[in-house]
């Protein structure tokens, strides 16, 4: 017997989860689904992939009308999110006739203004979405069904003043959804703001802490992709994703390590869908050991077997250094963060560990590392990068530990 038969969804639904082949519900949708049918207002703590679309898309697909104009309205902080979430909400609404669509920018707005008409559920991105409010080409008047999809992302992103503006323009009179992979007290300000007496629901880390170590190196900027060619080519390695902050330096590393022989696979933002799903196909079949993406594009990756996560370069905020270092240590396997620290890092890595002082991260000294010739992109040798690329050192000789802030200064 199918789990989700407890929730007594209607019979059209439950066609719906049994052709996605669903037969347990996750933890979030265990914790979420009954407020969410009663509705209730909720806050619900859970990282991507944790099953939370078809938490508030089950709430959505059994109480929207069609034909009724514009009633559930989904915001995604990015345009990536916001196309996944729109195919995984027409797959849970394959059985009921209901028009769907996503709006978000760097496409033609023409084509949306006129789905827009017709669509009852709308998955947006903020900026787009009230660019349609400006210019009247959307009416939220009869929404009554507002979900935040990783919230904490969307005010990191600085989308703060757009959310509100967006909110202010639906009926109080409403159901509100606040999904989040953290809680931060700017996401309880927002909902004491815009929600009525929300229910606080979580799912708990999927990352095994005892199975999860963190390291770094203190290193020179341009020595990164020396250390990372050879670690990549020393440590047992079973997949391995690299984080870097932006797109350049991802196609960087990525043109450096397959011109010193490793089948590395980029993904960012700046890609097409059919090439992020080739990168991703590639990569969770082990065509390619190594990935190469940016914080924005690799929300929402979930692959099995990651044993490695190296932090090229050091996320500005926290809680992206808390999503990186969740890829590896689940399902009881082991997991190793590398984290490469040059005199730019120092400030944004004292920061994390300032906020999430638990973290033990172990130093590591320099290995001796071989010559890299670096690769630009107009294809001429650095040679500057290059010079006095030798590192002599003991491997493992320094053990000391870093916890605090002022560990850096």
């Amino acid at each position: 017997m199918n789990a989700f038969n407890s929730f007594k969804f209607s019979d059209e639904l439950m066609e719906s989860i049994d052709k996605l082949g669903f037969e347990n519900p996750t933890q979030i949708q265990t914790s979420s689904i009954p407020y969410i049918l009663q509705g209730k207002d909720v806050i619900g703590e859970s990282a991507t992939g944790s099953g939370k679309t078809l938490a508030f898309g089950s709430g959505i697909v059994e109480k929207i009308i069609p034909g009724k104009g514009l009633q559930a309205l989904v915001i995604t902080p990015t345009r990536e999110l916001a196309e996944q979430v729109k195919k995984e909400m027409v797959k849970i609404a394959s059985t009921k006739k209901l028009n769907i669509i996503s709006v978000y920018g760097g496409v033609s707005i023409n084509h949306q203004i006129h789905d827009l008409r017709k669509a009852e559920v709308v998955i947006a991105t903020p900026g787009r979405f009230k660019d349609h409010l400006q210019r009247c080409t959307v009416d939220t008047s009869k929404v009554n069904f507002l979900v935040l999809d990783e919230a904490d992302k969307m005010l990191d992103m600085g989308f703060i003043d757009d959310i509100e503006d967006i909110i202010k323009t639906c009926p109080k009179e409403r159901q509100t959804l606040f999904f989040s992979a953290t809680i931060p007290p700017r996401i309880e300000e927002l909902s004491s703001r815009y929600m009525r007496n929300p229910v606080k629901v979580s799912a708990t880390k999927q990352v095994d802490p005892s199975k999860l170590k963190q390291f770094y190196y203190d290193i020179p900027k341009n020595f990164k992709l020396s250390l990372l060619l050879h670690l990549l080519k020393k440590e047992n390695t079973k997949l391995a994703m690299v984080f870097c902050n932006t797109r350049r330096t991802t196609d960087f590393v990525v043109k450096n390590l397959k011109a010193n022989g490793l089948n590395a696979m980029a993904l960012h933002g700046g890609f097409t869908q059919n090439k992020r799903d080739k990168s991703m196909e590639n990569f969770k079949k082990g065509n390619s050991f190594v990935l190469v993406c940016t914080d924005v594009a690799a929300r929402g990756i979930h692959i099995d077997n990651v044993s490695h996560i190296y932090n090229y370069e050091i996320p500005k905020n926290p809680v992206d250094y808390v999503h990186r270092i969740g890829r590896t240590a689940r399902a009881g396997e082991n997991g190793k963060v590398i984290n490469f620290l040059s005199d730019e890092d120092y400030g944004n890595f004292s920061r994390i560990l300032n906020d999430y002082r638990s973290f033990d991260v172990e130093k590591i000294e320099k290995p001796y590392v071989e010559k890299v010739n670096i690769v630009r992109s107009n294809n001429l040798r650095d040679n500057n990068s290059r010079r006095n690329s030798n590192w002599r050192g003991n491997y493992m000789g320094d053990k000391s530990s870093i916890r605090r802030k002022r560990s850096f200064y």
